[in-house]
């Protein structure tokens, strides 16, 4: 009975990414600017994206660290 479950959540992730890959697919074809312009905003799209994740991550690793040092002065006093 668990392993039905296991499964059918395994077959929702497939759909999901194929079905994503099936969206993107049809968007580039359907695009209303040449492949080459289209490939270069999905470039500085992903690129924009990456460092937007990376400034994110380094927002929540300080906010741990000032967390961590006034969890450490609390156990000190």
């Amino acid at each position: 009975m668990y392993y039905e479950n296991e499964k059918g959540t395994f077959n929702f992730i497939a759909g999901m990414l194929l079905g994503a890959v099936v969206g993107a697919s049809v968007a580039l074809l359907a695009a209303p600017t040449s492949g080459k312009r289209t490939r270069r905003k999905l470039v500085r799209a992903v690129s924009s994206a990456g460092d937007q994740i990376e400034d994110w991550g380094d927002d929540v690793g300080d906010v741990i660290s000032r967390r961590r040092g006034r969890r450490r002065r609390r156990i000190r006093s």
